[in-house]
């Protein structure tokens, strides 16, 4: 027997709208899905509703369970926690994270879904798909033991990169935003804040992921000889000019990219991606990341949530949608 479910479409960029659809029926091996929460991820999804994804990246930025095609209509999203209603018996009832859109309910290959260990409360787990992120990068930058680290952005996966690196041994982390705002939300995380024009200088490692050309430009002036700088931002569409001149050469600076989609090289071996996501399901247990949580929504509203945070995001980290 079919159900129905809802869900929020992108129809046109920097518009949405909830749809109601089909729910289908699970086959063997399937898993049907009631969503409890789910996180967006501001940066990228803002990206998405605005209409921002270069046509050379469409492939490459579909979502797991994606619909539709980039600009729109499309459905996006990749952070819903829910209760397993129907399924395997080993599953049934479980509370799992699931790559996948915003939606009420859903129909997954058992495969796909991530039982949430018993210390990571679901509210909090809607943080897992950043994480993952931040986790990635992290492995990416290579810190060592004692490294001075600036992580420029204080958005959701520059304060996780932040809270990351901030466990290694003898560690200096400092946060670095233009909101004066973060600092409160980076000592809730245990790590130093500035402002730009008072980041420490000499950092071993600088970690950027403000999504904005000017914190890249930020990160050359402040890694020390011979620094790596590893780029968390992903830009869409912008174009973001930099100084390469200057000492840039001189003092032999290294960028580097890192994405989510591959596990990073030095892990790949030992990795995969079902492993990374349980681990940062189980580093959620933390209190502390609950600092990350700035506001909740109802679902009904998102089409006007997600407007507002791709024109005007505020003091919003992660913004966490409640599914009554």
């Amino acid at each position: 027997m079919q159900g129905e479910a809802r869900a929020f479409w992108v129809t046109a960029p920097g518009r949405g709208e909830i749809r109601g659809e089909a729910l289908g029926t699970p086959v063997d091996g399937d898993v049907e899905v009631r969503a409890l929460y789910s996180g967006i991820s501001r940066g990228t999804e803002a990206l998405v509703f605005n209409g921002r994804v270069p046509r050379s990246e469409w492939g490459r930025m579909r979502a797991p369970f994606q619909q539709g095609e980039f600009p729109a209509p499309v459905k996006y999203g990749y952070a819903i926690v829910g209760r397993v209603e129907r399924g395997p018996h080993a599953l049934a009832g479980r509370t799992v994270f699931v790559l996948h859109p915003h939606q009420t309910r859903f129909i997954v290959p058992a495969g796909e879904v991530h039982v949430l260990p018993d210390g990571t409360p679901p509210p909090r787990a809607v943080l897992a798909a950043n994480l993952e992120t931040a986790l990635n990068g992290v492995w990416d930058a290579r810190p060592h033991v004692g490294d001075r680290i600036a992580v420029i952005g204080g958005g959701t996966v520059g304060c996780l990169a932040a809270w990351l690196v901030s466990r290694i041994p003898g560690c200096a982390v400092e946060l670095v935003d233009i909101n004066p705002r973060r600092a409160a939300v980076a000592g809730a995380l245990g790590v130093r804040f500035a402002e730009p024009a008072a980041a420490a200088r000499d950092a071993d490692l600088v970690i950027h992921a403000s999504g904005a050309p000017e914190g890249l430009e930020l990160a050359l002036q402040v890694a020390a000889i011979e620094a790596r700088i590893v780029e968390l931002s992903w830009f869409g569409d912008q174009t973001v000019p930099l100084s390469l001149g200057g000492a840039f050469h001189a003092r032999r600076l290294t960028i580097a990219s890192s994405q989510v989609g591959r596990v990073a090289p030095s892990q790949r071996p030992r990795w995969d991606v079902r492993r990374r996501m349980q681990l940062a399901l189980t580093l959620l247990g933390d209190s502390a990341l609950d600092a990350l949580i700035t506001g909740e929504s109802a679902f009904e509203t998102l089409p006007d949530v997600m407007a507002t945070l791709a024109r005007s995001p505020g003091d919003t980290i992660c913004h966490r949608i409640g599914y009554s």
